[in-house]
C-alpha cells in the first residue's frame, strides 16, 4: 500500500492544476511546469486539494501511485517557492565565477571547467566559493549541482573539492611513520 500516492497535495493561492490529455499542467508566480501522467492512476483535482487513487492492484499501478503524487507535489512546491541548492567551494586557489549565464570554475585542473545550466536553472555566485542554484524544476536544479559538484568532489584527508553546503566530510587520518 502506498503511503506517499494516499496523501493530499494542498495547492496554495495563487497555483492552478488542469488536466491537459496526457499531462498535468501546474501554472504558479514563478512558471509553468508539465507533469506526465502516469499509467494507471487517476487525478482528482478538489478545490485546494488533489489526490490520486490507483485503477487496480497491480505492481505498475502501485509504483506509479506515489511517483505521480511526488511529481506533482515537487511542481506545486517548484511554482509556488523554487528549489535552491547552495554549494561551498574548499581549497587554496579554488574559485568560480560567472561568464554570461555559464558558470567557470578553476578547481585545481590545467584548464578551466564550463558548466552551462539546464534550461530553467539560473546560477549565481556571490563570491569566489559559493555557488547558488535555483529553479522551479527539482530535477533540473538538482541534475545542474550535481554536475558541479561532480567537477571536483570533497577529498576525505584535506576536505578540498565543491560540497553542498552544510554537508559533513569523513575525514581520514593521513598516514604517518611508525616504529617496525
Amino acid at each position: 500500500m502506498s503511503r506517499i500516492g494516499n496523501k493530499l497535495i494542498h495547492v496554495p493561492a495563487g497555483v492552478s492544476l488542469t488536466i491537459e490529455g496526457n499531462k498535468i499542467v501546474v501554472k504558479g508566480p514563478k512558471g509553468t511546469l508539465d507533469v506526465p501522467v502516469l499509467a494507471h492512476i487517476d487525478t482528482h483535482i478538489d478545490g485546494e486539494n488533489v489526490s490520486f487513487t490507483r485503477h487496480d492492484e497491480t505492481s505498475a499501478a502501485k509504483t506509479n501511485h506515489g511517483t505521480q503524487r511526488a511529481l506533482v507535489a515537487n511542481a506545486v512546491i517548484g511554482v509556488s517557492e523554487g528549489f535552491k541548492k547552495q554549494l561551498e567551494i574548499v581549497g587554496i586557489g579554488y574559485r568560480a565565477m560567472m561568464r554570461g549565464d555559464n558558470l567557470v570554475l578553476n578547481v585545481g585542473y590545467s584548464h578551466e571547467v564550463v558548466i552551462i545550466p539546464e534550461p530553467g536553472v539560473k546560477i549565481s555566485c556571490p563570491s569566489q566559493t559559493e555557488v547558488h542554484v535555483e529553479g522551479i524544476d527539482k530535477r533540473a536544479v538538482g541534475e545542474t549541482a550535481a554536475r558541479i559538484k561532480l567537477t571536483r568532489p570533497p577529498e576525505p584527508y584535506n576536505g578540498k573539492g565543491i560540497k553542498f553546503k552544510g554537508e559533513h566530510i569523513i575525514r581520514k587520518e593521513g598516514k604517518r611513520a611508525g616504529k617496525k
